[in-house]
């Protein structure tokens, strides 16, 4: 089992939570998600609101708590081979109770299937709230152009 390394970023003024699945190799070695350089998740999240992209860990905290986003993960260990989601095993999932307590969440959005997935399996049944299905920001997901990308994820810009 490989436990997830990386805290939650929120604070009191978070008002959407977007959730990936697990971290890859490249984000457990840097100790920060979306750290492999192919991964779209910063260049998409900074083009929706219309930031430079942060390049730093906290550059990138503070983007995200300026911008009232909170991150994590909606698996806290598993196992899983390299960092390929469809080898996803034995999942233990966060437990979002304290993230939820602190922030005013208004809406969840989770990065991709396999997240939505695991989401809706083991997450929505214990807080009952739906998450948003966005377009997943990993290379792999080759068939999403960077400005697609960007489209499908303008919904997360606060209102």
């Amino acid at each position: 089992m490989i436990q997830h390394p990386i805290a939650p970023i929120y604070n009191a003024q978070s008002r959407i939570l977007i959730l990936g699945s697990f971290p890859s190799v490249k984000s457990r070695e840097m100790q920060f998600f979306y750290g492999h350089p192919q991964n779209r998740f910063w260049k998409v999240c900074a083009g929706v609101v219309d930031c430079e992209v942060p390049k730093s860990i906290e550059e990138k905290r503070e983007f995200l708590l300026s911008n009232g986003i909170a991150l994590w993960d909606v698996i806290a260990s598993c196992e899983i081979e390299g960092s390929a989601d469809s080898t996803i095993r034995n999942v233990i999932p966060n437990d979002l109770t304290q993230l939820l307590a602190c922030a005013a969440i208004e809406r969840i959005y989770v990065n991709g299937k396999t997240a939505l997935r695991c989401y809706d399996q083991w997450i929505r049944p214990m807080i009952g709230q739906e998450a948003i299905c966005l377009p997943s920001t990993s290379p792999a997901n080759a068939a999403w152009s960077l400005e697609r990308l960007m489209d499908a994820w303008q919904q997360i810009r606060q209102k």
